[in-house]
């Protein structure tokens, strides 16, 4: 395909400079690195000389061989010619300088995005150690991940999305040292998140799309992650205060239908990088937090479809780079100054459903009274370990004054984040 080889230089590139970065810390795999690399997730081979076998291709061989026997259906024979011991021809295959002897070369990376393939990940997938990049988006691959792939020390990129892998969270992707990307989004992993999760170094984790549960750990270590995606499971609870440990990194936090109730903390406001923010398809209540007025970076901000109330402040409404405000499906009564008239400011906006007097398709006035007489304090609501099946972590406990949280329809379609 002609997008696919014209990015084959790109995809050299990434690895020669993946390895450059990876051959200074060969003596000390627990030492601080920067986060310098774009993802391109969408490569595709162009055959490469190989050069004469070493041990370190041999294992390789023997590995791909390994995963070749448990692959069921390869409907665009990207494996065809996976034949011989010729592992740098084989397509979806890339070779490379190894970082601790750039004279010998490595299978670096296994790219097979969009390959539609059917099977499961061998234990001998392992053998390919010195791999940087593993993608593997858009397949049919199944099963649980192998222990084996903690030999994957210099693992920077695993993309696991959109496959049909099973079992709880993957411990196995957190002992990896080097890892920096991790993409699970779109499997069927369940059951509750490992606290140890959020202390890895980590630029970009995508979990959205599977079944996780419980709720989000409420000690999140210190974490370097610029954006956490986990929309579309059954978290539920209450999103933590120590969502502030991501402030000098995060930008951005989509959390849309994961079940989460209680009051936005006022630590949200903190993460002063943030350029989304989405907690739509929720059952979040309580005001808009003051501290939101100083995200001077935020672009897009999504509180639709919640159970909101109060003031929608004018510090929110006057940040520099708002473009798109949604907060429909709420229950807030009342517009501070510019909020009225967001069009003035180009910034796209919805309002609906809620309580706005003079303003169009709002709720009827027995839906704002019934939640208007029972403000929510949020000093008063608090998270505490929730004992259901379904949410095993925390769980927000109203005052007995509040009635029961109204039903929230959940979203149609997917969400198009990335």
């Amino acid at each position: 395909m002609a997008s696919a080889s014209a990015s084959y230089s790109f995809t050299i590139s990434v690895l020669f400079l993946l390895f450059l970065h990876l051959s200074c810390f060969t003596n000390n795999l627990n030492a601080e690195h920067s986060n310098a690399n774009s993802h391109n997730r969408h490569h595709r081979h162009q055959h490469t000389q190989n050069p004469p076998l070493n041990p370190r291709l041999h294992m390789a061989f023997l590995g791909l061989q390994a995963w070749k026997h448990v692959i069921y259906s390869d409907p665009k024979n990207f494996t065809a010619n996976w034949v011989g011991p010729s592992v740098c021809n084989y397509t979806g295959v890339y070779c490379a300088p190894s970082p601790d002897d750039p004279k010998v070369t490595v299978v670096a990376g296994i790219d097979l995005n969009f390959a539609d393939i059917a099977g499961f990940l061998p234990n001998e997938i392992g053998l390919l150690s010195d791999l940087a990049l593993l993608h593997l988006s858009n397949n049919r691959f199944c099963g649980i991940l192998p222990m084996s792939l903690t030999n994957l020390t210099l693992l920077y990129e695993l993309d696991l999305s959109n496959n049909r892998f099973v079992g709880p969270f993957p411990l196995v992707v957190l002992s990896l040292p080097m890892l920096n990307y991790l993409d699970l989004r779109y499997n069927e992993f369940e059951g509750p998140l490992p606290p140890q999760l959020f202390n890895k170094t980590f630029d970009a984790i995508f979990l959205n799309n599977n079944r996780f549960s419980s709720s989000i750990p409420p000690n999140l270590g210190k974490n370097s992650a610029s954006v956490l995606v986990f929309a579309n499971n059954k978290f539920g609870g209450c999103l933590p205060e120590s969502i502030v440990n991501f402030a000098d990194t995060l930008e951005e936090l989509v959390l849309i239908n994961t079940s989460l109730s209680g009051c936005l903390p006022q630590q949200v406001g903190f993460l002063y990088k943030l350029r989304v923010l989405d907690v739509s398809f929720n059952s979040i209540v309580g005001p808009i937090p003051y501290s939101l007025a100083g995200l001077s970076h935020l672009e897009q901000l999504n509180l639709g479809h919640n159970m909101m109330s109060g003031i929608v402040p004018m510090g929110v409404c006057e940040l520099p780079n708002l473009a798109n405000f949604t907060f429909s499906y709420n229950f807030f009564c009342e517009e501070e100054g510019i909020c009225q008239n967001l069009t003035s400011k180009r910034i796209v906006f919805d309002d609906r459903r809620n309580c706005l007097p003079e303003k169009p398709l709002q709720r009827s006035q027995k839906e704002c009274s019934a939640k208007l007489e029972h403000p929510v304090d949020c000093s008063e609501l608090c998270c505490v370990a929730g004992s259901n099946a379904s949410s095993a972590g925390s769980v927000a406990v109203p005052p007995a004054a509040i009635p029961a949280a109204m039903p929230v329809s959940a979203p149609l379609l997917a969400p198009s984040y990335p």
